[in-house]
């Protein structure tokens, strides 16, 4: 009971001084709707500790948000799926879901390497991309390995400016793009869907097309959110083998050191999504799971985001943004067209 108090009272200062820049970021996001809170919270993180406000007593609590309640904010997500769900968007939808997230992928892996890119600050731009904006590049940071000299906060501040940056963009110019190419109220769902970054920019840009077609579109993006767990696995898996050739070559070769195949939040992500799927259809529950997935989640994600922040080097961000931003455009361009082909092929 002493070692726990002892912890507590140790932990106490930092994640309160996460919670209160969660709480200025969501308060700001409600005003200014087009803000992410957790691009907000990531932004006054590293304000405070750039101006060196952030006393020592901080570091701990600091670094318990940035880890433990990253992780319970990425388990809850799962809460908001259901497989149920995603399965009634029909075959022609979850194909173009795939077919986006899978080249997006590859093409970041690609020109991460090819642009010089650090490859943390690459891969997670290419997973908020890919996926879901600032919650995928939370999600993915765990277990993307910083093979360059980079920190993994500088990494995450980097990638999360860059998804929100051109997924405000795409919000504004995808629902006019629909309209000039006579997409049916259907595929412009599935099309915004499938391409915006955040699930917020995605309701956004439904209500700027036709409020209407809001529901799909939600849903669509939601299908893409759902292979965040398949693709924190893939990157693990790679990240690992990675990992592991650098050990061997150091002759420091240790199974103790070696990051677990299918991290323990992602395993705990997967089993929100069933549980959640199991209750479809029962309302309280689905209130519940709404709240937990929602509203709860992006709390917890904030939190994270704020103390992140925090760890952030403005001078590293600053000279590895360039080439991330170029990046950005691309894949942000590329995830777009990708899931137009797709859907003028697959969706009536």
């Amino acid at each position: 009971m002493v070692n726990f108090w002892t912890h507590f009272t140790r932990l106490l200062p930092g994640v309160l001084y996460a919670c209160a820049v969660a709480g200025i970021a969501w308060l700001i996001n409600l005003f200014v709707p087009l803000l992410s809170s957790m691009l907000v919270a990531i932004l006054l993180g590293v304000a405070v500790r750039n101006t060196k406000l952030i006393p020592s007593i901080c570091e701990p609590g600091i670094a318990f948000s940035a880890k433990t309640v990253l992780r319970a904010g990425v388990v809850l997500l799962g809460f908001r799926l259901s497989l149920p769900a995603i399965a009634a968007l029909g075959a022609g939808t979850i194909a173009t879901i795939i077919c986006a997230v899978a080249v997006t992928m590859v093409a970041g892996y690609l020109l991460t390497y090819f642009m010089h890119v650090s490859h943390a600050t690459g891969i997670l731009t290419t997973s908020g991309t890919a996926i879901c904006g600032a919650s995928a590049v939370a999600g993915i940071s765990p277990v993307v390995s910083a093979r360059s000299h980079e920190d993994a906060d500088d990494a995450v501040a980097t990638a999360i400016a860059c998804v929100t940056v051109f997924g405000t963009v795409a919000l504004v110019a995808l629902p006019t793009a629909a309209h000039a190419l006579n997409l049916t109220p259907t595929q412009a769902a599935v099309w915004l869907g499938a391409s915006i970054h955040e699930v917020g920019q995605v309701v956004a840009a439904a209500n700027i097309y036709d409020p209407s077609v809001s529901d799909l579109a939600t849903a669509a993006k939601l299908g893409r959110v759902v292979c965040l767990a398949a693709v924190v696995a893939v990157v693990g898996i790679v990240e690992r083998r990675v990992v592991q050739v650098r050990h061997e070559h150091a002759h420091k070769a240790s199974s103790s050191t070696r990051p677990p195949l299918v991290p323990g939040f992602v395993v705990g992500f997967l089993i929100a999504v069933v549980v959640a799927s199991l209750f479809t259809g029962v309302p309280a529950a689905s209130s519940v799971f709404s709240t937990l997935g929602g509203t709860v989640a992006t709390l917890l994600l904030t939190v994270a985001m704020g103390a992140m922040g925090a760890g952030v080097n403005l001078r590293n961000v600053i000279q590895s943004g360039g080439r991330a931003l170029v990046l950005g455009v691309i894949l942000s361009a590329l995830i777009a067209a990708v899931s137009l082909g797709c859907v003028i092929l697959l969706v009536d």
